[in-house]
């Protein structure tokens, strides 16, 4: 099975016409139809079926097409972390992050990233923390700033800081105005929460602190939004989380407005972490070395 096969195959699948993928290519007609035959006899299967009116996958044509995607996708990041490293680290770093990574430590990291490798390039993508944790999985970023330790043991990770969550409610909610409340006064409260899938680490951490103050919280709305959450809470009598860093912002210029009270026994913290392939990246490397020793 050769590389260039596979190439081919992604343009017919993308075109569905011999004509069109076999000029994206830069190709002869003829020389792709021979780049699939020796696929398919590679693979042992029919991937593609045409006929004077139609081209369109087989049903192993659809399975193969997910891996053959990432096989690609693959030998080209090994192709750029090769380019990158014999050029002195060169390229384009894609970071996920949540609020508070956002506030607290991209700004100094990113300055020292670009004082020591100004042919860096970076992307940024404010993502919770499910939808950070499986774009590095396929691929789609290459470092992650996320609430809890990942588990996959495809991923290497670094702690960064504690970050304790609040509770965000409208300016005409009874509690606004309070400094502080103890966690078991949300068992009174309708709440505003997420789809676990979003940031399991933030779920669990609420849920365990209700269990805690044994209380059972009662949800009013799911929303996986941080955004939409504080309009909720500025609008509607329910309490939304999240993290301090996030609650002091009190929602967004023009809109309904809302305030952040400190939440107690239990004082429910979430661990935030660095998250990265174990796959060397010098690009990741260069990125990790900015990273100061100690954050408080």
């Amino acid at each position: 099975m050769e590389l260039r096969h596979l190439i081919s195959f992604l343009a017919i699948a993308d075109e569905l016409h011999f004509g069109r993928a076999a000029a994206s290519l830069h190709l002869a007609q003829p020389s792709l139809s021979q780049h699939l035959r020796r696929l398919e006899r590679s693979v042992g299967v029919e991937l593609v079926a045409r006929n004077s009116h139609e081209v369109r996958l087989t049903p192993a044509g659809e399975a193969f097409l997910g891996l053959a995607r990432d096989i690609v996708a693959k030998v080209d990041q090994a192709g750029a972390a090769a380019r990158a490293a014999a050029a002195g680290k060169v390229g384009t770093l894609r970071i996920g992050y949540n609020f508070p990574a956002g506030q607290r430590i991209l700004p100094g990291v990113l300055t020292t990233l670009d004082s020591r490798h100004p042919a860096i390039d970076v992307e940024m993508f404010e993502l919770r923390t499910g939808p950070q944790l499986a774009a590095l999985a396929e691929g789609k970023l290459d470092v992650a700033m996320v609430y809890g330790k990942p588990s996959s043991t495809s991923l290497r990770s670094r702690h960064l800081l504690r970050v304790p969550l609040v509770a965000i409610v409208g300016e005409k909610h009874r509690w606004a105005g309070r400094r502080r409340v103890p966690f078991g006064e949300l068992a009174a409260e309708s709440c505003v929460l997420f789809n676990r899938a979003q940031s399991a680490a933030m779920y669990d951490t609420i849920l365990s602190a209700a269990q805690s103050s044994g209380i059972r919280l009662t949800i009013a709305e799911e929303v996986d939004d941080p955004g939409a959450t504080a309009i909720l809470a500025a609008i509607k009598p329910v309490v939304g989380f999240a993290s301090a860093a996030r609650g002091v912002f009190g929602g967004t210029p023009g809109s309904p407005r809302t305030t952040s009270v400190a939440l107690y026994d239990p004082v429910p913290i979430l661990d935030l972490y660095v998250a990265w392939s174990d796959a060397r990246n010098p690009l990741v490397e260069a990125f990790l070395g900015c990273l100061p020793a100690t954050l408080t």
